[in-house]
């Protein structure tokens, strides 16, 4: 067992003595100052503070240890303060709770008495942040291969938890490459049929004449060839989720069959007289505007409301804030691990590259261009050049303050979870804050 960490924040050299012998058994840090205290902080998160307000250069007045309380607990707000106070200066004491002090403890120090503070200040720490964990753990969005910081994909993803429980028809909108198909997935996943079939067609992709018999499948002697009773997709979905991915392609012969189904839930074989019944939720996507192609003539209405009860629409590469570095890096160490190679990630162009990059192709061209960089690069690190995109020149910020701030904050913290390949010690480390100010960071954010 790792010992607990202690901070100790006191300037006479004798008391530091006497508590770095009360507390050996805790991995005890001491500094004499205010700046000392703070680069510790930033550096690490101790549970717990003891903390002298009495700090050079004043050590007269508690003036430099209520402001060290301050910026204690902006770097850790969840950290425990025991603030030490000189004799009979119980007014200071009560400034420091409602500061936000854990507990306090007045001179003379009793190590025994102090001892017990610290180790109640532990205990509750510890309790606190096994809770912060479960609510982590419980917020955290559970989408399987989902990797999203940006908030237009993660409110995506909160419609996909919503969605999912439930039966109803859902219909994902997108350009071809945005993951249509990892959503249906993940719908699947988050449901009560998690544990039935998850079967995938591309309605574009099968000929008209072969669709039907793959759909619905076909009874011995049905057609030339049809040597035995086949089940078709649908059957084979049974239970689980059939997703029809670019529906919008589905031939005009077929829609009629497949409205049928989805309103009544059973099925003929071609070449059958029976009435089949299915148990099967139903996925659908397309890349195109259906609405259009009803006003062509070319995809009915009454099927488009049947497949439309609810609909998410995925965000283009383009319009995802953030994401592509993020999903960049992921799939650079899927190749990686893949090919065997092994690089330090990408170069502070390429990264800039990447951002300033429109993704035309999306999802499926960030993941050609990262595959295709990682067997050409010459160096150890990715560069624009490898990716065969162009070095952007430096973005104009808006003029408001506040946004400045907020963009400003927004990129340093995805540049920073990006570097840290999702490690959150290291991000904090980066950034020169504490993990649970990464935490509140992340919420605020959306990114969580």
């Amino acid at each position: 067992m790792s010992k607990k960490k202690l901070l100790i924040v006191e300037d006479d050299p004798g008391l530091q003595s006497q508590l770095r012998w009360a507390f050996e058994d805790y991995e005890v840090e001491i500094v004499g100052d205010k700046e000392s205290a703070l680069n510790y902080m930033r550096s690490g998160e101790p549970p717990v503070v003891t903390l002298d307000l009495g700090l050079p250069p004043d050590p007269a007045n508690a003036t430099e240890g209520l402001s060290a309380l301050e910026e204690i607990l902006k770097l850790a707000p969840h950290t425990k303060v025991i603030v030490v106070t000189g004799n009979d200066d119980r007014e200071n004491a009560l400034r420091a709770i409602g500061l936000g002090a854990y507990d306090f403890y007045q001179k003379p120090v009793d190590p025994d008495v102090l001892g017990l503070i610290v180790q109640r200040a532990h205990q509750l720490y510890e309790l606190e942040e096994e809770n912060r964990q479960l609510v982590r753990k419980s917020e955290a969005s559970p989408l399987e291969g989902v990797i999203a910081a940006s908030p237009q994909m993660v409110k995506v993803c909160r419609m996909v938890e919503k969605v999912a429980p439930t039966d109803a028809t859902a219909l994902l909108l997108g350009d071809s490459g945005t993951g249509k198909e990892l959503l249906a997935r993940a719908i699947h996943g988050l449901s009560p049929r998690k544990d039935g079939p998850f079967v995938a067609i591309n309605c574009a992709a099968i000929p008209e004449t072969l669709l039907e018999s793959e759909l619905f499948g076909y009874e011995k002697g049905a057609f030339t060839g049809a040597a035995k009773q086949t089940k078709g997709k649908i059957e084979h979905a049974e239970g689980g989720t059939l997703f029809l991915d670019e529906i919008g392609d589905l031939p005009s012969s077929l829609q009629a069959k497949i409205l049928r189904f989805l309103q009544e839930r059973v099925i003929e074989r071609v070449g059958g007289r029976e009435e089949i019944a299915v148990d099967v939720r139903v996925v659908c996507a397309t890349h195109q505007d259906l609405t259009e192609l009803i006003g062509k003539g070319t995809f009915r209405e009454d099927l488009y409301y049947r497949v439309n009860e609810i609909t998410l629409n995925l965000p283009s590469l383009r319009e995802r804030t953030g994401d592509a570095v993020l999903l960049a890096r992921a799939l650079l160490q899927k190749f990686m691990q893949h090919q065997g190679r092994s690089l330090r990630g990408f170069s502070d162009q390429a990264v800039a590259a990447i951002e300033a990059y429109d993704w035309p192709g999306n999802i499926r061209e960030l993941e050609n261009r990262v595959k295709r960089a990682m067997i050409m690069a010459e160096g150890n690190r990715i560069e624009a050049d490898d990716l065969e995109l162009e070095v952007p020149d430096k973005e104009s910020l808006p003029l408001s303050l506040r946004q400045v701030r907020e963009v400003a904050e927004r990129g340093a913290l995805q540049r920073a979870l990006g570097l840290a390949q999702g490690n959150l010690s290291k991000a904090a480390q980066v950034l020169g804050v504490s993990r649970p100010t990464l935490y509140d960071l992340m919420a605020k954010f959306g990114m969580k």
